[in-house]
């Protein structure tokens, strides 16, 4: 009688223990894909946010879309974003229609004539969002700028980059577009 008793509580045990474990891989397994209030880490979703560009229309990032994308930010004042303006223009011009850009000004540390004169000097093709808070900076995290993130169709953030080659940029944005 005692055997049977004890039997079964080991079975309970094994029952309950396999329950638990179960229940957290399955957390886990929604954890990893679930938005974070974290930084944006690599193949964890990109936070969502939606901005107002230059020219008016609203856009936003974060969840699926059609395209990959590039979130690029980025402020006049800032050399190493001047060194990275052409090649940005040269790689969305080069993969038109196959990926989106954005580039998003940190505007509380620039001004909106400054933020103009950059978009025209640079000819930039793509829309450019106004972070006019720099909420969105802080929620990315970003320290120093430019910092890019490219950000997958499912929304997933597939690699964080600073300052890159032409030749790099370009290798990035086709590994992007391939999927």
């Amino acid at each position: 009688m005692v055997l049977k008793k004890n039997i079964f509580v080991i079975v309970l045990v094994v029952i309950l223990a396999g329950v638990a474990i179960y229940q957290n891989a399955q957390r886990a397994n929604k954890e990893a894909l679930m938005p974070t209030e974290q930084a944006p880490q690599v193949n964890f979703l990109a936070p969502s946010f939606t901005l107002t560009g230059l020219d008016g229309k609203s856009y936003s990032i974060g969840g699926e879309r059609e395209k990959p994308l590039l979130v690029n930010f980025w402020a006049s004042w800032c050399g190493p974003c001047e060194e990275e303006a052409p090649d940005l223009v040269n790689v969305y011009n080069k993969y038109q229609g196959q990926f989106d850009l954005y580039a998003v000004n940190v505007t509380p540390g620039d001004k909106m004539d400054n933020i103009k004169k950059f978009v025209e000097t640079y000819k930039y093709p793509f829309p450019v969002l106004l972070d006019k808070q720099g909420t969105n900076a802080e929620t990315y995290r970003v320290v120093a700028i430019p910092t890019s993130f490219l950000i997958d169709k499912n929304g997933v953030v597939r690699e964080v980059i600073h300052v890159l080659s032409a030749k790099e940029l370009d290798k990035r944005i086709a590994e992007l577009i391939k999927g």
